[in-house]
């Protein structure tokens, strides 16, 4: 091959690698134009003024992409995929009633993240936090206000499999009193008391009445339905394979997750509503698997989160086992009816 060839060649090779270049460059640029598109197409947020006690409001953690990614906030009950105000709160699960609210954060450190509990008044201002010993997984605060509890995994990091261990907590948001696990609670299991070393509490939810709560407790590979009662620090089990159980607003009922024999192990469960006077379960419409503590909107649905693309979409159905689940938000999860 002559010089002007072998010249010609490489001119050749660098015009066929610039346009190879410039093609990925372009290709690169158009998806991020898709993925600006569809964050532009997403949900509308801005920062404001985001309060526990303005009537007709949902709050909760907002999971769009973007600078308030992980704040608190809130929309109209009424329009839950409308346009969102952020609040500059950021919480991993969070919950609220009457005017007081539980956000578990993480702390980020040199080393590694910690993690804790804050309580916040109703303007969402801090009035007391607490250590967490591990990843935070529920949070409730009882209808009164008066108590928050949460749960956070100790060991392991799912409630699929079986090796895991839990601490649930709960805290008088008037006196600061702490009872940080509730493994110090005597157990009546059966009708006779209880003890063993590899009990677990998880997805506390509580009663009107300042003193009744309910939870899951765990042992020999089963999982319970128990009733608390805070004043005897006591609690009795009523009802096997109950996960995450939430009260109805008139107490009557519990919806939670149940695992269904011959369901995926790491997609094990469906949801259920309890009736706690016949002990009746009713499954609800969802087919899909939820790990969620559902919260209650009304006496007559039930709001719960499942996977989406930025994380977790929201959704409701009825409570008496008809209807359908419809989506109602997207990139949301912990949701709080407030007002």
């Amino acid at each position: 091959m002559t010089v002007r060839n072998r010249i010609l060649a490489l001119l050749a090779a660098l015009l066929a690698l610039a346009g190879v270049a410039t093609a990925s460059v372009l290709h690169a640029s158009a998806r991020a134009d898709r993925r600006d598109r569809t964050r532009a197409d997403g949900p509308k947020v801005t920062p404001g003024t985001v309060t526990l006690t303005r009537p007709g409001r949902m709050i909760f953690r907002n999971m769009a992409w973007g600078p308030h990614r992980d704040e608190l906030t809130t929309v109209p009950a009424s329009d839950p995929s409308g346009p969102r105000t952020a609040s500059g709160v950021k919480c991993l699960r969070f919950y609220a009633a009457s005017g007081t609210g539980v956000c578990l954060q993480a702390v980020h450190g040199a080393v590694s993240d910690t993690y804790r509990a804050v309580i916040l008044d109703a303007r969402l201002k801090v009035t007391a936090h607490y250590d967490v010993p591990g990843i935070p997984s529920r949070a409730r605060v009882s209808p009164t206000g008066h108590f928050a509890a949460w749960t956070a995994f100790v060991g392991g990091d799912s409630y699929a499999g079986t090796d895991f261990s839990t601490r649930a907590a709960i805290v008088d948001t008037r006196t600061g009193k702490l009872i940080p696990t509730l493994e110090s609670f005597r157990i009546l299991k059966d009708g006779h008391a209880y003890r063993a070393a590899d009990v677990n509490f998880w997805g506390v939810t509580f009663a009107s009445d300042d003193r009744t709560f309910y939870a899951t407790l765990a042992t020999k590979g089963k999982t319970y339905l128990v009733r608390g009662d805070l004043k005897a620090r006591t609690v009795t089990t009523l009802h096997t394979n109950v996960e995450c159980p939430s009260l109805s607003p008139d107490g009557t009922r519990v919806a939670y997750k149940k695992r269904v024999k011959g369901l995926s192990k790491d997609a094990p469960w469906r949801l259920y509503v309890l009736d706690l006077r016949t002990m009746r379960e009713t499954p609800l419409a969802e087919t899909r698997s939820v790990d969620d503590q559902a919260v209650w909107k009304d006496a007559h649905t039930v709001v719960y989160a499942l996977p989406g693309d930025y994380g977790a979409d929201l959704y409701e159905m009825p409570a008496d086992g008809t209807g359908a689940p419809r989506r109602i938000s997207t990139s949301a999860v912990s949701p709080a009816y407030v007002g």
